[in-house]
């Protein structure tokens, strides 16, 4: 690519330098004469590469096809890509959902076993608050337990209403003066004795 260069000449005083005088001697005259000045090769230098061929591009890679006769050993190895890796912390099971599960799952058997129903519900609502923070600590990305959690709310807040029926005297076979596991001993004793 060729740089135009503009001198400060125009056209036509070049173009009256370079012919001949035809008429004799030549006359002065008043204005000074420009020097025509040279072109220089820097700014009229061709600024392409002096190897002007061109390369063709690669030719596209072969593609491996499968033979027509299918009883060839010869089998296309298939790359197996690496998989990702997750960094991050190691999931970990929430301390708070298991602990209020194993509360949950204690309140209910207090409440149940008679004598020690005020007891269960203490522990149940102990239990309760716990799930309740374990369903929250699960909402963090590395942190497994919700179902136990959800367990535990449901087992917690049962005991309570159970509780709370059996000392209102809602329930007539659960209450403080009541024996249930002595009455479910005596039911079984009556119900396996003669098959035994």
């Amino acid at each position: 690519m060729r740089l135009p260069t503009f001198s400060r000449q125009s056209e036509a005083e070049t173009a009256e330098a370079d012919r001949p005088s035809t008429a004799g001697p030549a006359t002065t005259t008043d204005t000074p004469a420009r020097a025509v000045r040279p072109r220089s090769d820097d700014t009229t230098a061709d600024l392409r590469p002096a190897d002007r061929t061109v390369t063709p591009p690669p030719p596209p890679a072969a593609v491996k096809r499968w033979p027509d006769n299918h009883d060839t050993a010869e089998q296309p190895v298939v790359e197996e890509k690496p998989t990702p890796v997750v960094t991050g912390p190691k999931p970990r099971a929430s301390l708070l959902a298991t602990l209020g599960l194993i509360l949950s799952v204690a309140a209910v058997l207090l409440v149940l076993s008679g004598p020690l129903l005020g007891y269960g519900i203490g522990v149940a609502g102990l239990a309760l608050i716990l799930s309740l923070a374990g369903i929250h600590a699960t909402g963090k990305r590395h942190v497994a337990g919700k179902t136990d959690a959800l367990i535990g709310m449901v087992l917690s807040l049962g005991a309570i209403v159970l509780g709370v029926l059996a000392l209102t005297g809602s329930l007539s076979w659960l209450g403080t003066d009541v024996q249930p596991v002595n009455s479910l001993r005596e039911w079984l004793d009556s119900q396996f004795v003669n098959k035994i």
